[in-house]
């Protein structure tokens, strides 16, 4: 089987539902065909100033959710980043060997790097891809399901993994970037020209996952809408019915035509309220199962426990290939 490696920032009390469709759901399906390594990657939340009791809930939140949605630790490596010593230590070695031309060509850096300013930019934002690729070459991961906006990073990834395997010998496996979907981005309710995320201005077009189904059923009634009555798809012209047909379908199992076809004839209010219903219905089990995982805890951490040595295992058997090919000294015991 291949492996497949992917991870998610504990960044927010709940991930929402961009996160799902655009990632999460992706994660439980390779859980069949791939030998998959789910990582929590609380290391890369340290770029920004972070309470650490909110960072420890958050962290637990997110494993929970992901086992709550359908990441099945019986069937693959759930893990926390920071309880894996060897992704710092692979880390610095990425950083090594990458040049400081190439690494500040990262859009991402230069977006985030340009809003905050010099004095508020960090080294680990800077470095951030370099721990990325860190990542994912101690798990010799042949694919990284990522959206559009990682592609930079992963080919980044590749030139650090090929240009150490040209000096030092094969040693680390050349990964994939496995591009999500276009199809599975879901855009702000309030903004659908915009993807949804937790960094918006307002929280008021995005769908957390833990909410109350009361919370989330007002957000969907009062999302932005266009002009004239027909639910159709058309993202040019249509893009606030288009992205709520899109959540529709996905949660709701049925095509767009279907859908489109369904509601013909039908008010906004109406199609809204669909919408609405379907998102509650499907994410009650999700936050009752993630809730009961947060109460009773010891199921939890034994979760992330058992993650964490399945985890080191294979990541310390990379570093101490690539440790050995680059003349570092093993210790003998």
């Amino acid at each position: 089987m291949k492996r497949v490696l992917s991870g998610i920032q504990p960044t927010a009390d709940s991930f929402h539902l961009g996160n799902y469709l655009g990632a999460i759901r992706q994660w439980v399906a390779l859980q069949d065909s791939h030998d998959a390594f789910y990582c929590v990657v609380d290391l890369h939340a340290l770029t920004v100033d972070v309470d650490p009791k909110v960072l420890t809930e958050r962290t637990l939140a997110s494993v929970a959710q992901l086992i709550a949605l359908g990441v099945d630790p019986n069937r693959c490596t759930i893990f926390v980043q920071s309880q894996v010593s060897a992704h710092n230590q692979l880390g610095w070695v990425m950083e090594c060997l990458a040049g400081f031309g190439e690494a500040s060509r990262m859009t991402q850096f230069k977006d985030k790097s340009q809003k905050a300013g010099a004095d508020r930019t960090t080294v680990g934002l800077f470095t951030y891809p370099l721990l990325q690729a860190a990542d994912i070459m101690l798990y010799g991961a042949n694919l990284v399901p990522v959206g559009e906006d990682q592609r930079q990073h992963i080919e980044l990834t590749r030139d650090l993994g090929q240009r150490f395997n040209t000096r030092y010998g094969e040693t680390l496996v050349i990964p994939e970037a496995q591009i999500m979907k276009a199809g599975a981005k879901i855009n702000d309710l309030q903004d659908p020209s915009a993807k949804m995320s937790k960094s918006a201005a307002s929280q008021a077009g995005v769908i957390d996952i833990l909410d109350e189904a009361n919370v989330n059923i007002k957000k969907i009634k009062s999302a932005v809408t266009d002009m004239g009555k027909e639910i159709r798809f058309d993202e040019k012209e249509k893009p606030g019915i288009s992205n709520l047909l899109t959540i529709l379908s996905h949660l709701g199992g049925k095509s767009i035509p279907a859908l489109e076809a369904e509601f013909a004839g039908s008010g906004y209010g109406d199609f809204k309220m669909a919408v609405a219903n379907t998102v509650a219905d499907y994410f009650a089990p999700v936050r009752t199962r993630t809730q009961q995982l947060l109460t009773e805890r010891s199921e939890l951490l034994a979760i992330i426990e058992a993650g964490a040595k399945k985890a080191e295992v294979v990541a310390s058997d990379t570093l101490a290939r690539v440790y050995a090919n680059m003349g570092l000294l093993p210790r003998h015991r």
